[in-house]
């Protein structure tokens, strides 16, 4: 992971970095809100960590311009202000996360890989070519070997997803937050439903298939899997 540390009290921004550094982060450091917003602007970060009590420019004025300006990187705000109104407050400005000091480092880094997972690099405009699937995002348009696949809105989500994440086992939990916003209930089969339904146009009619079942793990896409033990494509 890439990361922004936005931290005023030094003490702190050197023990942050440290650690994230020896679990193989790459950190750029900021000790004030303006600071942190240029850098925002100018660098592509996976996770931007901010102090609310930043100097110069709070942390609600740096958040508030990044969205503002339509970036989408995922925000955690990590502070001592622990009143629900702050959290109320950060989330509505449009953090995704909200870690109270002081605060366990596992925790710390166990969010920022899930922010992270949750929140890859958009797909860029123009066509996605992966084997015979090609994909336009601008036209909302997919087909393979030359036919038009007629994809509901939920199916097609789930196709973009998964191909951002080519190649990468992705659980259930994580598709149906990301395709439906919801926390997952084990005992709903709806992420199932819809990647039978997606199988079907995708890889029914045509000879390989593209999306595999990963046993006891979830789902990926891959064009190059070959067929072995590890994948159940006759389940969902």
């Amino acid at each position: 992971m890439r990361l922004l540390i936005a931290e005023d009290e030094a003490k702190t921004r050197r023990y942050l970095a440290q650690g994230l550094r020896e679990n193989g982060c790459s950190v750029e450091l900021a000790e004030d809100g303006l600071s942190a917003l240029a850098m925002a602007s100018d660098h592509e970060f996976d996770v931007i960590v901010l102090d609310v009590m930043l100097p110069k420019l709070d942390g609600w004025a740096v958040i508030r311009a990044l969205r503002a300006r339509g970036s989408q990187t995922p925000v955690l705000f990590l502070t001592a202000r622990d009143h629900v109104d702050d959290r109320v407050r950060g989330f509505d400005l449009g953090a995704n996360d909200y870690l109270v000091k002081p605060f366990a480092f596992a925790e710390l880094l166990a969010r920022l890989r899930n922010l992270a997972r949750l929140h890859p690099p958009p797909i860029k405009e123009g066509l996605i070519s992966i084997g015979d699937l090609i994909l336009d995002p601008m036209r909302h348009h997919v087909e393979r070997g030359g036919r038009t696949l007629n994809l509901t809105p939920k199916e097609y989500a789930l196709l973009i997803l998964l191909v951002r994440h080519r190649g990468r086992a992705l659980s259930r939990t994580l598709i149906a937050e990301n395709v439906w916003g919801i926390c997952f209930d084990a005992q709903t089969n709806v992420v199932d439903v819809v990647v039978r339904r997606l199988r079907a146009k995708l890889d029914t009619p045509f000879g390989k298939p593209f999306l595999h079942t990963v046993r006891g793990v979830g789902y990926r896409l891959d064009a190059d899997a070959d067929v072995d033990r590890t994948y159940d494509h006759d389940s969902a």
